[in-house]
């Protein structure tokens, strides 16, 4: 898989690119000083709706993001009781969280998503309680022991002497970055591309000082690019497969709603799914899906897969004939059929499916009974086969609807011919005397 991706490269620079943009311009604007109740109101609004937001979709990590972002405003304004701060207990609270806030955000993005609770949601306020009396013995009247904890410099002083932000500081932005990236890359998840830039758009607040109009608009900006990652998440929750990734039933019917002759629509199942399944578990299964979705992902000539339910897939290939995509299909068979999947461990279970199982996690009462642990052995190396089916808009079937039926019926007749192999729908959509039982797939 490709680290830089399409939809890595979105993660990373949608919305937040944008939204931080548009905070440096306005910053530069001669009215955003003057307008301090305009930007109270957009302070407090994108901070409001994100924890109202983070409550109702149970996004623990992003509560602890927007409340860590507020509190880490709140102090140094607090501290430094007017202008941007250059001594005193505004300066060591300027610098003390310069410090701790990038480390918190990378704590947090790494701290596993368990909803919303109060056993998930009161260890993560503890510690921000913590660290705030932390930096409040620190900012204690000067002089203070600790005052100068954060004074010191791995570099040129003058390097830095546009900003008050510390050394030290800019070493943990660095941390908190790579860790962020990484999770990015590894993950592709929107909320990890939010937790990056709200941390830069914080940052830059902090390098203008922490306090005023100009360091309140940026805040909320991280405030509002963390509000955009809690609707990408949902949206990405909605039209996409968690297992796989790849686009699900719902982005499939937008996406056929769009298509325009010429097109084609190809059906995939994977051979045996059941059997294979019921034999080496649904943890294995799930494995076994994501190798396909994975084949599927790459597929040539211009298609995009989606998962639509179960072991079955689909391909569209908007602007295609089905003469087109037929060398592709065929070479994404034999590419499947050819991937080596490495059975994990020797103690994989019987167990049969439950509609439920993969949503719940949860083993039913008397499961652990009826399982039989499979016989002993090295690790085994296995492979799986898709039998396809595809069609393209007739005459006799224009609409959609008809065409995916008739991929269907073709898919049928691949498992009828002997399964792994590809099959171009009948002309006239004339289904073969021979059915193929649905529950044998």
């Amino acid at each position: 898989m490709r680290v830089w991706s399409k939809s890595a490269l979105k993660s990373l620079l949608l919305p937040g690119v944008v939204l931080l943009a548009a905070a440096a311009v306005s910053g530069r604007a001669e009215w955003l000083t003057r307008s301090v109740s305009v930007v109270d109101l957009y302070y407090y609004t994108a901070f409001g709706v994100g924890l109202l937001l983070a409550w109702r979709f149970h996004s623990g990590r992003v509560f602890s993001a927007l409340i860590l972002l507020f509190l880490a405003n709140r102090a140094v304004e607090f501290f430094a009781a007017g202008p941007i701060p250059t001594a005193g207990p505004g300066r060591t609270a300027l610098e003390a969280v310069s410090f701790l806030l990038p480390l918190n955000f990378a704590l947090i993005s790494t701290v596993r998503e368990r909803g919303f609770t109060a056993p998930v949601v009161a260890p993560r306020v503890l510690v921000l309680f913590l660290e705030s009396v932390f930096v409040a013995v620190l900012c204690r009247p000067q002089p203070a022991a600790g005052s100068g904890l954060f004074h010191g410099a791995l570099l040129n002083r003058a390097w830095f002497a546009w900003t008050g932000v510390p050394q030290l500081s800019w070493v943990a932005l660095a941390v908190a970055l790579g860790v962020l990236m990484t999770r990015l890359v590894t993950y592709r998840k929107p909320a990890e591309g939010g937790f990056a830039w709200a941390l830069l758009s914080s940052f830059v607040a902090l390098s203008v000082g922490g306090v005023g109009p100009l360091a309140r608009a940026y805040f909320a900006t991280g405030a509002v690019i963390l509000v955009v990652s809690i609707i990408e998440t949902s949206y990405s929750m909605a039209y996409h497969d968690e297992l796989t990734g790849l686009p699900a039933r719902r982005a499939f019917n937008e996406a056929t709603l769009a298509l325009e002759a010429p097109y084609a629509v190809a059906v995939v199942d994977i051979d045996h799914f059941k059997k294979f399944n019921d034999t080496y578990g649904h943890d294995t299964g799930d494995d076994v899906l994501c190798l396909v979705a994975g084949r599927l992902a790459s597929v040539t000539g211009g298609g995009q897969a989606f998962r639509v339910g179960g072991e079955e897939f689909s391909i569209l290939f908007p602007g295609k004939s089905v003469e087109e995509v037929t060398p592709d299909l065929e070479l994404l068979r034999a590419t499947v059929g050819k991937s080596v999947f490495r059975l994990r461990g020797s103690d994989r279970r019987f167990a049969p499916r439950g509609p439920d199982r993969r949503k719940s996690g949860a083993k039913k009462k008397g499961s652990r009974d009826r399982a039989r642990t499979l016989p002993a052995s090295d690790p085994r190396d296995l492979s799986v086969t898709v039998s396809i089916g595809v069609a393209g808009p007739d005459p006799r079937h224009p609409a959609v609807d008809g065409v995916i039926k008739l991929a269907d019926q073709a898919l049928y007749r691949a498992k009828d011919g002997g399964r792994n192999r590809v099959e171009v729908a009948v002309a006239g959509g004339v289904r073969p005397k021979k059915k193929a039982v649905r529950t044998n797939r």
